[in-house]
């Protein structure tokens, strides 16, 4: 399969703010990493940092991120404001969803907190993470990992099982036109939190198992209970056994089946 280049990405990219400086590299311990080490040193926003293959890349709750080659794994920088800062990860997982059914012509779901799911099985992973200094936002960066042509057979082991958008699509997806489209999809999320528009209707639309009986591991503790739906921040308001309706900012969700 063909390397990525910034190059061939901006060609027929048209944004205004993310990806107006693409930096690629062949291999990296992690983008998330160079990504925050470029927003320390007063990178603009909307640097977007690609690897082909990582090292040390990494997933939400501590966990190792797998870089298989042929997939796509990215960070871009952001500085939002404090109110904006929760909708990060949320429009991360947006455009994730938006660009796979664009360019694949699937229907992707959400599995909340913010993975990408095709069939039940997890297409791409978001992870958000931020620097505050006092009162604002220094930077954030959102990290993106796409299955496009690696899933369950090369990732035996991940629960939810993987799937690669290649093999959901039953066709080989030109990866430059994923990566394209989902930064335009990003871009124009971003812009619209800006100016006040919330990602949340759509977003709370994609999700699965709102109103279903579902198990949350959070903070080392594990909880039962009904989703009842989302705060206006995406938190996960569950209903648990003993009437107690508890709010997750963070966590693994399971669904009862």
């Amino acid at each position: 399969m063909p390397n990525l280049a910034a190059d061939t990405i901006k060609e027929g990219l048209f944004t205004h703010i993310v990806g107006r400086r693409l930096l690629y590299y062949q291999e990296l311990p992690s983008t998330m990493d160079e990504a925050a080490r470029l927003a320390r040193q007063d990178a603009e926003e909307g640097t977007v940092v690609i690897a082909e293959t990582q090292s040390a890349g990494r997933g939400r709750q501590g966990r190792s991120w797998v870089s298989q080659p042929g997939n796509l794994l990215l960070s871009a920088l952001f500085r939002p404001t404090l109110a904006q800062l929760p909708f990060i990860s949320i429009i991360g997982g947006l455009a994730a969803a938006r660009a796979i059914r664009k360019t694949a012509a699937l229907e992707p779901r959400l599995k909340w907190p913010n993975d990408v799911l095709l069939h039940q099985r997890k297409a791409a992973g978001i992870l958000a993470e931020s620097a505050i200094a006092g009162a604002a936002v220094w930077y954030a960066v959102l990290g993106i990992g796409i299955n496009v042509a690696s899933g369950g057979a090369a990732l035996p082991d991940m629960q939810p099982p993987a799937v690669g958008v290649n093999e959901a699509a039953g066709r080989e997806i030109a990866r430059e036109l994923l990566l394209r489209q989902l930064l335009v999809e990003l871009d124009t999320l971003y812009r619209q939190l800006q100016h006040g528009v919330t990602p949340l209707p759509e977003w709370r639309g994609l999700l699965q198992g709102l109103g279903q009986r579902m198990a949350v591991t959070s903070g080392g503790q594990s909880f039962e209970g009904v989703a009842e739906d989302v705060d206006e921040t995406g938190n996960l308001l569950l209903r648990l056994d003993n009437g107690e309706l508890q709010t997750f900012t963070s966590g693994d969700a399971t669904l009862h089946r």
